[in-house]
């Protein structure tokens, strides 16, 4: 039976994180919402300067479903610039700040953003590509102390500060619903250009939901964020969230350990989001252990394959970490390893969330395989993308006739249904006929003495058409030769997936969201042969 009053379903109920924001100002106006090393910032101050920045883009002409870029660290400027476009209906483009110049032109054009605002760090890698963009208003960051303007701006340029304080805030609102789009987020780009993912509203409420369905976050929490904002895993996995319930957040323009270490302990966090390579540098720091860390309840680690050594590592003092498996289209989570699991199902990325499905299906037939057998990790439900920005051929190749997205990832599921990831479908290795998967070997070689980081990639060989070959770097005096790496693998792996050649790097090439560069690693390889 049909509803006479379909509004009351709650499909019309604002979800705009403004309106939120808003709401936090009226009634905790004077409560830090940010912590900064540039300034801290109340939900009053935070609500008035989004409301004033709304003010300003408006009278650029941005109107709702326009997109609005920005370009930066980590930064209050970030957020505000956000919180403004989705006041006035616009979508937001955090750009990724180590793009190079075609991957940022590319970014820059297929968006087609009309407005950027971007730091001083950054504007002139904008001026470089801006011809044939859209770009026709560009705003500078000019009062942030940690990211201070040094030479006078370029031509276009207008810095900020001024618009900002005779702007009269704007008290427009615009409400936004489940299918309304809000973040326009472009992939990585580490196997090629960057596709543009449409993130709604509706998918950014629906994660919250999860993770709060799932994780121990409280309203008054307060989150580190240190992982990159422009990057899904450090914008949604908790730090938008925490703000939107009334929380507290530590931003910091990049991760050093140290001071990771002090904010924790400092700032009685609660929660953050990590990649594992920033968790494998912070168990480095002296003390880490030690330290008075029993405010945190949760801890989430994603991006990237985390080795159950470092899960063993942290969880031998009492520090839980929680993996989790998802991707910039499902908004960031798929699936969580609840807290009580952690060794019980050691080296799981858990359970599908509450609100999602996952199915193992077989590369090419779409059949779904039996447990413990490998195959391709496909995701239904409200957190995942409608598709890709202006991109109707990707969007057709990553969804099936029944709606499941398909993620490119290979994994199983294990007899409880616990889900294990294997690898990318594209990265797998064929030796000799044999399929090897880079990250198996990577988790293989993980605790090696005097190691580092590593990167596992496949290279032609005459005999077998690919061989495994292992880039790595080692503390000073602990490089192990070739031989010792085979034979410290050799009792976890069959015979054909351990290395054959053994290349020592200085650093593994990484990007910011903490996944493994393989692009560049690849470049690094042939430029060294």
């Amino acid at each position: 039976m049909t509803s006479p009053h379909p509004a009351n379903s709650g499909a019309a109920v604002d979800i705009n994180p403004a309106t939120a924001i808003h709401a936090h100002a009226g009634q905790r106006p004077t409560d830090v919402v940010i912590y900064y090393a540039g300034g801290d910032l109340t939900y009053a101050q935070l609500n008035e300067r989004a409301a004033r920045l709304a003010a300003v883009l408006g009278d650029h002409g941005v109107r709702e479903g326009d997109r609005v870029a920005y370009l930066g660290l980590n930064s209050p400027a970030f957020l505000i610039t956000m919180l403004a476009a989705f006041r006035l209906g616009a979508i937001f483009v955090p750009i990724n700040f180590r793009l190079a110049g075609p991957e940022l032109r590319a970014v820059l054009h297929n968006s087609g953003a009309r407005t950027i605002v971007c730091e001083p760090g950054h504007s002139q890698s904008v001026d470089t590509v801006r011809d044939g963009t859209a770009l026709r208003h560009l705003l500078l960051v000019d009062d942030d102390p940690q990211t201070p303007v040094t030479s006078p701006s370029t031509d276009g340029w207008k810095p900020w500060s001024p618009l900002l304080t005779t702007a009269a805030p704007t008290a427009d609102l615009v409400p936004r619903h489940f299918d309304d789009p809000a973040i326009l987020m472009f992939t990585s780009g580490t196997t090629g250009l960057p596709k543009g993912v449409i993130l709604t509203h509706g998918n950014i409420w629906w994660n919250g939901v999860n993770v709060d369905s799932r994780l121990d976050t409280r309203r008054n929490d307060t989150t580190l964020a240190v992982a990159p904002l422009f990057h899904i895993g450090g914008l949604n996995a908790l730090a938008l969230r925490t703000i939107v319930r009334g929380g507290t957040i530590i931003v910091r323009r990049g991760f050093e350990p140290a001071e990771f270490l002090q904010d924790l302990t400092e700032y009685h966090v609660n929660s953050f989001f990590a990649v594992p390579a920033m968790l494998a540098a912070l168990a480095r720091v002296p003390d880490l252990f030690g330290a008075d860390l029993s405010a945190l309840r949760s801890i989430v680690v994603a991006g990237a394959p985390v080795p159950p050594s470092l899960i063993e590592q942290y969880a031998t003092h009492g520090i839980t970490l929680q993996q989790a498996w998802g991707l910039t289209e499902t908004a960031p989570f798929a699936t969580h390893l609840p807290a009580e699991h952690t060794l019980t199902k050691l080296g799981s990325a858990g359970i599908p969330m509450p609100y999602t499905e996952i199915r193992i299906v077989e590369p090419g037939t779409n059949t779904p395989v039996d447990p413990g057998v490998p195959g391709e990790i496909v995701v239904r439900g409200p957190n995942v993308t409608p598709g890709y920005w202006n991109n109707p051929d990707a969007t057709a190749a990553a969804f099936d006739a029944n709606g499941w997205f398909h993620s490119g990832d290979i994994g199983y599921l294990d007899t409880d249904g616990y889900l294990f990831i294997v690898d990318r479908l594209k990265d797998m290795i064929i030796s000799g006929g044999e399929n090897v998967y880079p990250a198996e070997v990577e988790r293989a070689l993980a605790d090696l003495p005097g190691l580092i980081d590593i990167a596992v990639v496949g290279g032609a060989d005459d005999e077998w058409g690919e061989t495994v070959i292992a880039v790595a770097a080692f503390a000073d005096g602990d490089q192990p030769t070739l031989d010792e790496v085979r034979t410290y693998a050799a009792s976890k792996l069959a015979r054909y997936k351990l290395p054959r050649r053994l290349q020592v790097v200085e650093a593994v090439p990484r990007n910011a969201s903490g996944k493994l560069d393989k692009l560049a690693i690849r470049r690094m390889l042939n430029e060294g042969s």
